[in-house]
């Protein structure tokens, strides 16, 4: 069932990175922060990653999506948003959602930096043992 609406929102995150994604019909322009996809994420890994549900999907030339993204380093930033990709294709349609959710696109991943403890000098790092 496609969606009533001219587009989607949604938002997709991992560790710091937060990311609003907008989807509409399109031809398959893909803006985040206001800079081409190939500008904002250089190396392909990223790219790769970024279009990874619209791939799955089959649709890599049929959506326009603006993205504005910030926190994190780039590899959580890219990882965010394909999560609000993923999200919002899904908003789109609702028979995206198995594919998608097999491939793990819609899984927020919960792992974030753990907290400094007092007396380490990281959350697990000891200071070094000095015999003299």
């Amino acid at each position: 069932m496609e969606s009533k609406t001219t587009h989607e929102r949604s938002v997709g995150r991992r560790k710091k990175a937060s990311a609003r994604v907008r989807l509409e019909k399109g031809k398959g322009e893909i803006i985040i922060n206001n800079k081409k996809l190939q500008e904002y994420f250089p190396i392909s890994f990223w790219k790769d990653k970024v279009l990874a549900p619209l791939k799955k999907i089959g649709k890599e030339k049929d959506f326009d999506i603006s993205v504005k993204v910030a926190g994190g380093g780039k590899n959580g930033q890219a990882e965010a948003v394909r999560h609000g990709i993923a999200r919002a294709l899904v908003e789109w349609n609702e028979e995206f959602r198995p594919v998608l959710k097999a491939e793990g696109f819609l899984t927020r991943d919960p792992r974030a930096k753990e907290r400094k403890k007092y007396g380490l000098h990281k959350a697990r790092r000891a200071h070094q043992w000095k015999k003299r």
